[in-house]
């Protein structure tokens, strides 16, 4: 029971910690959690990770809350996802809370404005390493048919402008057909 707690707590103040110094969206915090649940504490495979944030960007709602639950849900079930919401919803909830008070003064103030202009610079990076590590992942592993599907993900999104959306939708079905198609030949 003990090491249970201890399991929790680590994920709240986890989560509350890349929550808290997390600026620039879902996308951000999602690539700190894979460096702290996987390459940090170890608790998740990269594969695995990969699979987790495909579920948390397949579903409504924000990325960051999603991220969380799922992995949250992998480590610890319903009591992780419950630790792991509070502990992303803390810090913006508290920032967004004093800001609005603030709104004002901040809305004209030069310095602040810079402050946020710099910071998405810095958030653009964290986002170009966070794919450039997950798609280099998907190439060591040398499956064509991922690689293939990861190109016209790109391509369509890039290139074509297709809905994200309708990509996700795409992929997501593209995943169960090559799950029951594997299943499917390991059956006989």
């Amino acid at each position: 029971m003990n090491s249970r707690k201890k399991v929790l707590w680590k994920i709240f103040i986890s989560t509350l910690y890349l929550s808290a110094f997390t600026f620039g969206g879902g996308y951000v915090i999602v690539s700190l959690m894979k460096k702290k649940f996987v390459d940090e504490l170890h608790w998740i495979e990269e594969k695995e990770m990969l699979d987790l944030v495909a579920i948390a960007q397949s579903s409504p709602g924000a990325i960051a809350i999603n991220g969380a639950i799922v992995v949250g849900y992998k480590l610890a079930g319903s009591a992780g996802v419950l630790v792991s919401i509070i502990g992303t919803v803390i810090p913006p909830f508290v920032i967004i809370a004093l800001l609005s008070v603030c709104y004002n003064a901040f809305r004209t103030n030069e310095l602040v404005s810079q402050m946020l202009e710099g910071m998405q610079a810095g958030v653009g990076a964290v986002i170009a390493s966070v794919t450039y590590e997950m798609g280099a992942g998907i190439v060591k592993e040398k499956d064509g048919i991922s690689l293939l599907i990861m190109a016209g993900a790109f391509a369509a999104s890039c290139v074509f402008e297709v809905n994200v959306v309708y990509i996700v939708i795409i992929c997501g079905l593209l995943g169960v057909l090559r799950t029951c198609m594997s299943r499917k030949g390991a059956g006989k």
